[in-house]
């Protein structure tokens, strides 16, 4: 049974930080490029970081670009998203999702246009 699992979502200030893990499983987890793509409340699915299988490529779209960084370990099957100097317009449901496909600044309209995704974690940015 495939599985992604996010875990590390919350209520955090503006300005503040958080790390978003996705663990992975029931699938080859490094032949995968794995994305990380939120939806805000009222508004489409935005693809905020992708990273290749085996992590030498990386992509981030202009709002999140210098501020977060994905990352994965193969070896532990598990993606990461380092979130910093958040903002109230970071705060939406965040999925990781994989594709066998590397798009740089891919347009998602569904979850349905990857292969595999998971249940999502909340981010709140709020003082």
């Amino acid at each position: 049974e495939v599985q992604l699992v996010e875990s590390g979502g919350g209520l955090v200030q503006p300005g503040g930080s958080l790390r978003l893990s996705c663990a992975a499983s029931g699938f080859t987890f490094r032949s995968y490029s794995m994305y990380w793509v939120r939806q805000a409340p009222g508004k489409g699915l935005e693809c905020v970081s992708i990273i290749n299988g085996i992590g030498t490529s990386t992509y981030y779209p202009d709002s999140v670009k210098g501020r977060f960084t994905i990352s994965r370990d193969n070896a532990k099957s598990t993606l990461y998203l380092q979130m910093n100097s958040l903002a109230s317009e970071d705060t939406a449901m965040y999925y990781c999702a994989a594709s066998i496909y590397y798009v740089p600044a891919k347009v998602a309209t569904s979850l349905n246009d990857f292969k595999y995704w998971g249940q999502g974690t909340q981010v709140t940015v709020s003082s």
